[in-house]
């Protein structure tokens, strides 16, 4: 039992009172300290500051924080297996997107190899008749040049073109 000290006691005044003398031997009574009254009776040790002790789990205690530990394990379990099974089907559809890119690059490298192979026939073609169009050209000037000189060293008659002359060919 606690009693009330009156308004006038020196322990209100200073609540440091035990530090002012010495401190009481643990084997010394304690009502012969003043200032402490004998009814004051210490029960319970103190705890040391600092160090966590929890207090005693009860039956139904025990039982809730096991099944809250394995709850939040089966809910963090079936999130990973969401999210693995999201990261599966983004795969999945990452790899279909490519087979089917790769499937649009290969018509799309056909048809432009058919277009090549069109155009060098077509090039080859044409290559073959410009190189015919060119001999046919120095051909058509070699006898150009030859029939100028011809011309040049002939003195200039009207008898010599076949136009300026007077017969006439008849076709029978």
């Amino acid at each position: 039992m606690v009693s009330t000290l009156p308004a006038s006691d020196p322990f209100l005044n200073n609540p440091f009172w035990a530090l002012e003398g010495s401190f009481p031997a643990p084997w010394e009574d304690l009502g012969s300290v003043p200032g402490l009254c004998p009814d004051i009776l210490i029960t319970s040790p103190v705890k040391p500051a600092g160090k966590f002790q929890p207090h005693a789990l009860s039956d139904d205690e025990k039982r809730v924080v096991p099944s809250i530990l394995e709850e939040r394990k089966r809910r963090r379990m079936i999130s990973n297996r969401e999210s693995a099974r999201r990261s599966r089907m983004r795969k999945q559809k990452h790899l279909e997107n490519l087979r089917l890119q790769v499937n649009r690059f290969r018509i799309q490298n056909r048809e432009l190899n058919s277009r090549l192979q069109f155009l060098l026939h077509h090039y080859n073609r044409v290559s073959t008749e410009n190189e015919w169009l060119r001999s046919e050209q120095t051909r058509l000037r070699q006898k150009l040049h030859s029939i100028t000189q011809i011309l040049a060293l002939q003195p200039f008659a009207s008898s010599a073109w076949p136009c300026n002359s007077t017969t006439i060919f008849t076709t029978e």
